[in-house]
């Protein structure tokens, strides 16, 4: 579904992601572990288009299509979804509205017709039943005055109502408390099939202990210096970072 190539990204002439390949197969969870600084982030907004950032050479492909040539717009209606790692706060637009706007407007881009209100309204209420999420966040604003955990609760949220097939999910779990890691896992897992594809970054192994992943790869100075499968993230969160780094 994924496929990087020869990657390399700079930010101020200062190059972030090094000469990176990596896949990310249909159907599949794939989690990117990795100290502060060394580049996981940068590659999250690099696919999905985010600015401020120079291709020095590389490609990414996604459903065999080069990404770096569309804009961000283009890649989120294509099936591409970030959860963001710090949530932007929008007052005075509700929640409903922004998520029922947002998949209108993929809709029209693949030549589909609008969503029915009263089917949106009620698929949402379902979803906010499966993740145990308050109803009223449907009519607040879109995650203004929302704590930390309800922020990262309304991206997996957004989520399964979007229905993207390849899901990035920036340090989603990043100052949950046990409960809220438990939502947010119960989402991903739901979600997670045949059709779609996850890439999970994160610094923890506590999301990975719900969020099994396929593969694992370590992250440093912008380029895979291990890989594996789950039992990696055993052996990293036993010996940390500088084992491999």
């Amino acid at each position: 579904m994924l496929k990087i190539t020869n990657l390399s990204v700079s930010v101020d002439k200062k190059k972030i992601i090094n000469n990176l390949s990596l896949e990310v197969p249909t159907g599949k969870k794939v989690a990117i572990m990795g100290p502060n600084g060394s580049g996981k982030s940068t590659l999250s907004n690099v696919i999905a288009g985010k600015g401020g950032y120079e291709i020095n050479e590389g490609e990414i492909l996604y459903n065999n299509n080069d990404i770096l040539k569309l804009e961000p717009e283009e890649r989120a209606a294509s099936g591409i979804y970030l959860a963001f790692q710090y949530p932007v706060e929008i007052p005075g637009i509700a929640n409903s509205s922004f998520l029922r706007t947002a998949i209108n407007s993929i809709r029209k881009y693949n030549g589909k017709k609008e969503l029915d209100t009263r089917a949106f309204l009620e698929e949402c209420k379902e979803i906010c039943e499966k993740l145990n999420i308050d109803k009223s966040f449907l009519s607040r604003d879109l995650n203004f005055g929302f704590s930390g955990g309800e922020k990262k609760k309304n991206e997996i949220f957004h989520m399964l109502m979007i229905k993207p097939t390849l899901c990035i999910l920036d340090e989603i779990d990043s100052g949950l408390d046990i409960d809220a890691l438990k939502v947010i896992s119960e989402g991903i897992t739901h979600y997670s099939n045949k059709d779609n594809s996850m890439l999970i970054i994160t610094h923890y192994q506590r999301l990975l202990d719900y969020v099994k992943p396929d593969q694992v790869h370590i992250f440093n100075e912008g380029k895979i210096i291990e890989s594996g499968n789950y039992e990696l993230v055993k052996i990293l969160e036993a010996k940390g970072y500088k084992e491999f780094v």
